[in-house]
């Protein structure tokens, strides 16, 4: 089991980081949350200060994660606040329109930076940190999209996927310095993200539910997570569907 008592939540305004928040302070941490928006942090900040007993810290910063020359900075800032780190939750994303990204490699470029290189940069960093330390969780939401290209969406899942590539081998890295790399792989979810999508099926799951596995996850140092725990079906039939195809054509 790993300790989370001392933890940086990037991307801290998303609805399941927000959840997820909510659950590491009931189980008495400390934050330090990064995000994007100055007033909806803000927003966030207070409501988990309020939640929290007198002995933990919660407090936050405001930032574009683009920029990732602030990156160094915003780690020592959130370890000075903290007193030290014994997790981090990388949370941040843009869900892009698939067509505008067809029609502009500016666009593409963006949601990439934002969605893997962003991500990347504060990996790069935290990796070496938590080598040196030999102690603690990193955990990244990164996405099913990331298993297998899709025409809708093949942007943002060749972004995921470049993640969770990224943190197989971190994760082989950094087991010999007991360094737990969780990778979290939401499907679908119903947030403000997902607003203009049908959630009129079965597979939708609310933000909290997806915040309790990511705990779970985290306390565990799992490797690969789907949440719900359905979706590592799912895709495991996915990824074997044109293999099935090309024996029953053969028969």
């Amino acid at each position: 089991m790993n300790s989370l008592k001392r933890i940086i939540i990037f991307g801290a305004t998303s609805a399941i980081a927000e959840q997820t928040a909510r659950q590491l302070v009931a189980r008495g941490a400390s934050l330090f949350c990064v995000g994007r928006d100055s007033s909806k942090l803000d927003a966030v900040v207070h409501d988990l200060q309020v939640r929290a007993s007198s002995e933990q810290r919660v407090d936050g910063k405001a930032a574009d994660l683009l920029d990732v020359s602030h990156h160094e900075s915003l780690l020592d800032a959130a370890e000075d606040f903290l007193g030290g780190v014994d997790a981090v939750l990388i949370a941040h994303g843009t869900l892009p329109d698939q067509k505008a990204c067809e029609a502009s490699l500016e666009q593409t470029r963006k949601e990439i930076d934002t969605n893997a290189t962003s991500v990347i940069s504060l990996l790069t960093l935290l990796a070496n940190r938590f080598e040196r330390q030999r102690s603690g969780v990193i955990a990244v939401i990164s996405s099913v999209a990331g298993d297998r290209g899709r025409q809708s969406n093949y942007v943002y899942g060749a972004a995921k996927g470049m993640v969770s590539i990224f943190l197989q081998g971190l994760r082989n890295r950094l087991a010999r310095s007991n360094v737990s790399v969780v990778t979290i792989k939401p499907g679908f979810v119903d947030t403000p993200m997902t607003a203009g999508m049908d959630k009129s099926g079965p597979l939708w799951a609310r933000p909290e539910q997806v915040a309790e596995g990511i705990v779970k996850a985290m306390t565990k140092g799992r490797g690969d997570v789907y949440l719900p725990w359905f979706w590592y079906w799912i895709m495991l039939i996915i990824r074997h569907i044109p293999e099935l195809i090309f024996k029953r054509m053969s028969l």
